[in-house]
């Protein structure tokens, strides 16, 4: 049989062209891979199941997110089952078992994103409430959860915005040492009727619900409020354990990482001070797992001030340090 030359030489030629079409793509692919890796845009899932955004200040989310609280944006007091799956899907994410959290969170319309923070570089657990955005949101708050080791300890904060600044000092708490949850109260402490809102004496909310899940699998926690300069003159600080003792050996710790940064402490477990948080309802629920728990109130002066803040901060940072890596 007779071979068209031309033909062939065509042929040849086609082919020729599309495996440099496909080399040319394969290093273009590659390049992009290697651009979004220079710039940090790690596109791998990472435990939660979900794909981690970079480049995320984790503090202003937060502070973003409170910013809008206040006594009349309203607060919708949880059925039992719907904060306990909020507690469920905590348990499970800390068990690596996302897709069994997100299920539950879908169930009570909240959802699970995965952040990656700016400043440390670590990946965040985020369940937030998909009613935020709504003209009347339910206000039960969020959860944070460190995804970069096991989990050691909580922060917890009951009373964004109306203890001003507490927010951002649960945010910097977070970021200050891995292995960290943060509870935060979704709305402000007078937004409910009553003191339905009020996170930190209420038994029926998720934000109470979440910190039992923490103190029932025997992570200690710290609590943040704040008060007026002249609740307490002379002192910066209030600091205590709560209801129990368990933790009076990280409080002594605590007050003395304060003092070393020129704050004045009044240590509960020394002599009588106010605000002591012994009705707090997290704090005596620690007390009866006999899990260390610290009640910190910190002058409306150190909230205000950005550095004294950061300064808090740094303190806080030399207890859960060591949460973290005695646990």
């Amino acid at each position: 049989m007779r071979v068209n030359v031309n033909s062939a030489k065509s042929i040849s030629l086609a082919a020729a062209v599309v495996v440099l079409g496909v080399l040319a793509a394969g290093l273009v692919a590659y390049g992009f891979g290697r651009a979004n890796q220079a710039r940090g845009d790690d596109p791998s899932p990472d435990r939660t199941g979900a794909t981690a955004p970079a480049g995320v200040r984790l503090e202003r989310r937060i502070t973003d997110y409170t910013a809008g609280f206040g006594p009349d944006t309203g607060y919708r007091e949880p059925h039992r089952s719907e904060r306990q799956a909020v507690a469920d899907a905590v348990g499970q994410i800390l068990d690596g078992h996302p897709d069994r959290a997100r299920t539950l969170l879908s169930d009570i319309d909240f959802q699970l994103r995965t952040l990656t923070d700016s400043t440390t570089g670590r990946r965040y657990a985020e369940l937030s409430d998909r009613t935020e955005a709504s003209t009347a949101p339910r206000g039960w708050g969020r959860v944070y959860i460190d995804l970069s080791g096991p989990v050691r300890w909580s922060v917890q904060v009951p009373h964004p915005v109306a203890d001003a600044e507490t927010e951002r000092l649960g945010a910097r708490v977070l970021l200050g040492s891995p292995g960290g949850v943060l509870v935060l109260a979704g709305a402000h402490r007078r937004a409910g009727e009553g003191d339905a809102a009020d996170m930190a004496h209420r038994r029926d909310s998720v934000f109470d619900a979440v910190c039992d899940e923490l103190a029932e699998r025997r992570l200690p926690g710290i609590q943040l409020h704040g008060f007026a300069d002249d609740s307490v003159p002379g002192h910066d600080v209030v600091a205590s354990t709560g209801k129990g003792t368990e933790g009076r050996a990280d409080g002594r710790r605590l007050a003395t990482a304060l003092g070393a940064r020129d704050f004045s402490v009044c240590r509960a477990w020394v002599h009588s001070c106010p605000l002591e948080g012994h009705d707090n309802v997290q704090g005596r629920k620690a007390a009866s797992e006999h899990v260390p728990f610290l009640h910190i109130e910190f002058a409306r002066s150190v909230r205000a001030d950005d550095r004294r803040l950061a300064d808090a901060a740094a303190a806080v940072d030399t207890v859960t340090a060591r949460w973290t890596k005695s646990a």
